[in-house]
């Protein structure tokens, strides 16, 4: 037995998973209620070539299009009438271990992936997840086993030990690496070179994935509640800072409200949907408005 395996069989780690799982059942129960249409069904479905109508058929694959052509039924084929792939791709950087409250950005975004996975495994679609910092750590290729969930569970407990960031490199990477066409969803404080973020979800689109990007931050972030000599702690190799905190509020907010707003427009641009996410909101609240406005838009 390998010690991942004994590390899964601690009673402690079970306990630590036990609990993720029934948070992220309490998160997607709430969610589901009052939701009728799937918010992600169908997305990975290509369509292929025509063939002839045969009694049988049903009628909503008619392609009315070139019935009005050719005055003669034919039906739409598709590559693929499996349900969807989802790609769930989790920051574990350094970064991501900040927490100003109770909850960390990795504990908070932990419990998002495992209610997406929870929720998608549910409507029978497949979930995989990857978990990366400079480079991918470890990747659990899409399944729709029910099971999977478990699997998927202990990888997040186990995502702890962040390193410095590069997801230029590992955007890239996935994107060559998923041959098969579905949904990718990032979670990640992005804090990294803007232009390399951008060049990496350009290349998913390209390789004709749908992007959805959770931009997991703290509340101290956003509002740099400091005031007095403070000692910044530098995550990802960038050292300590001791400094009068209200000398630097002003351009740290400048610089983090600039850099929010163009990755919000150039997600925008690339048809990525973009979705700021703070660890001291309610996730079943955020998420389900989330889910509900991206039905409406179907």
């Amino acid at each position: 037995m390998t010690q991942v395996y004994k590390k899964y069989l601690d009673p402690r780690v079970l306990n630590r998973v036990s609990a993720l799982e029934l948070k992220a059942r309490q998160v997607v129960e709430g969610i589901i209620t009052g939701l009728h249409k799937s918010p992600y069904h169908g997305i990975s479905v290509e369509f292929a070539e025509h063939r002839e109508y045969v009694p049988g058929d049903e009628i909503k694959h008619i392609d009315w299009r070139v019935y009005a052509r050719s005055d003669r039924f034919f039906i739409k084929q598709y590559e693929e009438e499996t349900n969807m792939r989802c790609y769930l791709l989790l920051d574990s950087s350094e970064s991501m271990l900040y927490g100003s409250n109770k909850t960390s950005k990795l504990e908070y975004s932990s419990l998002l992936a495992a209610s997406l996975s929870y929720l998608l495994l549910q409507q029978r679609d497949s979930c995989g997840l990857v978990t990366f910092d400079s480079e991918i750590r470890n990747y659990l290729p899409p399944r729709n086993n029910p099971k999977h969930f478990n699997l998927i569970l202990r990888e997040l407990e186990l995502a702890k030990n962040g390193a410095k960031t590069d997801i230029g490199k590992v955007f890239h990477d996935l994107a060559e690496r998923f041959k098969k066409r579905g949904l990718v969803i990032i979670i990640s404080d992005l804090l990294c070179d803007v232009e390399k973020i951008l060049l990496g979800l350009s290349h998913f689109k390209h390789k004709k994935h749908e992007v959805i990007v959770f931009h997991v931050l703290d509340r101290a972030e956003l509002t740099f509640p400091f005031e007095d000599m403070t000692l910044f702690k530098g995550y990802e190799e960038k050292g300590d800072i001791l400094a009068e905190a209200w000398t630097l509020k002003q351009g740290y907010l400048e610089n983090l409200n600039n850099f929010m707003a163009e990755i919000k427009r150039n997600c925008l641009g690339k048809r990525v949907d973009y979705v700021p996410m703070v660890t001291d909101e309610p996730l079943e609240l955020k998420l389900s408005k989330y889910l509900t406005t991206r039905i409406g838009r179907r």
